[in-house]
């Protein structure tokens, strides 16, 4: 009687032979396997993509050597996808028979693969659609596994051994063209080193990629930098999206990809130098960052993705830790936090990118702060947003202001509102202007009614309304666009003073830390700040500050206008030069421009900014009777009709 391990030599001697065997078949009839094998992938090209796809010659050499040359995809009705001249390669034999393809060794020369669009008609269109019948909607993804098969995956089809020549990518996107030509490409040893070729309309460079790599360990320290003098330029973004980007060079690393358990870690690092990018939402002049790192960890688990918080960023002079999470175990909830450790004020003035805070260079500062971030979305219950924003400061002072000088408030200075990139007349806020009037000689009921419309709790806040910008963040998520602002006066004012009126990140931004210094470094008293904003605003074509504005509508002065003509000011000032459309053609206000100012007084009413004794003369219609009169389409009166009912008068005066 065989003991047990005489049972296991037996087996295991009989799997050898097995192996053996299926290698024997496999070397003897593996042409023919090879041939069938392409004409089974060329059928599925045809039926099931509309492709035609050939190999003119196909063999083995060896063992787990294969040598193919004129490979060839073509869609029906469409330029070529790929063709490549000469391709050979090997395959783990072990791997393979495991239905693990893993390549060894590759092999390409003179070919290429391109991406076509010409009007709405793409190449590459065919293979683009969805399997439906093994798509599973309800099926929740295990994000660790699937992520981590794909990287497996795309990592086996890297060979440990490659050597490419004349190998290009190329976009024609309906005349938008860019192609990227791997003259050298070698990985031996795992090392990497390349020869690249690229060429735009507008662009012409050769780049390099080199270092560290190794696939089948998950490994890889990879630099990537332009042989030729100068930065490495981005093709395309600029034809394409009218992004110009460049850079002197980005290293990535890969230090770990690790499954341990039901979570997947990625782990490494990536850097750019001297990054430089011009759009016109960004800013309206170039935006360069010096040097920027990111040390990453990532974390997948079956129901969230994760950027954790031990990874930190670093922009010039500052370092952060950011903490980013897509869950949806229960329900689908966004979270961000930010930690920015202490550091100096100065030194954070000085690591702003250039170009994205134009008004605060020169800017100099002493002290110190800390600042934390804390947001969370839940998409099925957005009313439950969390928006925590903490700064701590450490004897923080502004001892010099750059090109933004916020005390200019205090005094007297020249305004010139900046419409579409060209300054307008100049307006000087100050005594020597007639139409310069100060708080106490503004009608109250303006300044509750604009308080009310613009910001009611203007005097009690410090540039921001937390709520009213959780809520904007809110309707901006569910309709997928910046749809709803938060803006206080304060913003209102450091953006007309100080800032331009174009829609771009720069603005923003610089909007926001403007606003948190005036408000919050007692630079300008409160009631200064609101004298300005009336002063400075426009009201109309061509209209800038209450005193021109009350002479223009209503022929009076600020202190003398009633509540209705105070209503009606207040109203306008989000679209001034669109006034005329709230009048009808005799002169009065329109429904919903009388409906909005019933709405508007009832606030005011419950907030106890109105009493009845104010409103005694609120059915007076209002009237327009200044230039402002010159831009209302009135109804012109038939002057036969008009003759008519004179002469009927004249006899009824007669009886």
């Amino acid at each position: 009687m065989k003991t047990g391990k005489q049972k296991l030599l037996i087996a295991a001697k009989v799997l050898f032979v097995l192996f053996v065997a299926i290698l024997i078949a496999f070397y003897i009839f593996r042409d023919a396997v090879l041939q069938q094998t392409i004409a089974k992938v060329s059928h599925e090209m045809q039926v099931e993509y509309n492709s035609s796809f050939t190999i003119k010659k196909a063999s083995f050499d060896g063992l787990s050597r294969l040598n193919l040359s004129e490979i060839i995809l073509v869609p029906k009705n469409a330029d070529t996808l790929f063709k490549i001249q000469k391709l050979k390669t090997s395959v783990n034999l072990w791997h393979l028979l495991t239905g693990d393809v893993q390549l060894g060794t590759l092999e390409v020369q003179n070919g290429f693969v391109q991406l076509v669009k010409k009007g709405k008609v793409r190449n590459f269109d065919a293979f683009l659609k969805k399997d439906n019948q093994t798509e599973i909607r309800d099926e929740k993804k295990d994000y660790a596994q699937f992520t981590y098969r794909i990287i497996s995956k795309a990592l086996n089809l890297v060979p440990t051994d490659m050597i490419l020549d004349n190998l290009s990518f190329r976009l024609d996107d309906n005349g938008k063209k860019a192609t990227i030509n791997f003259q050298k490409l070698r990985l031996v040893n795992k090392q990497l080193e390349t020869s690249i070729q690229v060429q735009t309309n507008t662009i012409s460079q050769r780049w390099k990629i080199k270092g560290f790599a190794d696939p089948r360990n998950k490994k890889a320290d990879i630099r990537f930098v332009n042989i030729d003098t100068g930065a490495i330029q981005m093709p395309y973004l600029d034809e394409r999206f009218n992004l110009k980007s460049s850079f002197d060079s980005i290293r990535l690393n890969i230090q770990n990809i690790d499954r341990d358990g039901d979570q997947l870690h990625i782990d490494g690092f990536m850097a750019i130098a001297n990054l430089k990018l011009n759009h016109p939402k960004i800013a309206s002049k170039d935006v360069l960052l010096k040097n920027a790192k990111f040390d990453y960890r990532f974390l997948l688990g079956s129901n969230f993705i994760s950027i954790d918080s031990s990874s930190t960023v670093q922009l010039n002079k500052i370092k952060f830790h950011p903490y980013a999470a897509y869950e949806t175990e229960k329900d689908t909830i966004y979270k961000l936090k930010v930690n920015l450790p202490k550091m100096k004020a100065q030194d954070f003035i000085t690591s702003l990118p250039d170009g994205l805070f134009t008004h605060f260079q020169g800017m100099e500062a002493t002290g110190t702060f800390d600042y934390k971030l804390d947001f969370a979305f839940n998409q099925n219950k957005p009313n439950q947003l969390v928006f925590d924003s903490k700064l701590k400061k450490e004897n923080l002072r502004i001892t010099k202001y750059g090109e933004a000088n916020l005390n200019k408030l205090n005094g007297e200075f020249m305004y010139r509102a900046l419409i579409n990139k060209v300054f307008q007349r100049g307006v000087l806020v100050g005594n020597a202007n007639p139409n310069y009037t100060p708080l106490d000689q503004i009608s109250p009921y303006l300044q509750k009614s604009v308080l009310t419309t613009e910001d009611p709790s203007f005097f009690s806040h410090r540039g921001f309304i937390t709520e009213a910008f959780k809520q904007s963040i809110v309707k901006n998520i569910r309709t997928k666009k910046f749809s709803r602002g938060a803006s206080t006066i304060s913003m209102q004012l450091v953006k007309n003073a100080f800032l331009s009126r174009e829609k771009t990140v720069s603005r923003k931004l610089e909007e926001i830390l403007l606003v948190y210094i005036l408000e919050n470094n007692r630079i300008v008293s409160k009631e200064r700040m609101l004298e300005v904003y009336f002063n400075i605003i426009e009201w109309g074509p061509n209209v800038y500050g209450i005193g021109e504005a009350s002479q223009f509508y209503f022929q009076k002065t600020p202190a003398e206008l009633s509540l209705n003509e105070c209503l009606y000011l207040a109203r306008i000032i989000p679209s001034p030069k669109k006034f005329m459309y709230q009048i009808n053609n005799q002169g009065m206000l329109k429904d919903f421009a009388v409906k909005q100012e019933s709405f508007l007084t009832n606030i005011m009413f419950r907030r106890g900014l109105l009493t009845p004794d104010d409103t005694i003369y609120k059915s007076l219609p209002i009237l327009i009777s200044g230039p402002a009169k010159s831009f209302i389409k009135f109804k012109v009166q038939d002057s036969t009709q008009i003759k008519v009912d004179s002469l009927a008068n004249d006899d009824e005066f007669d009886l």
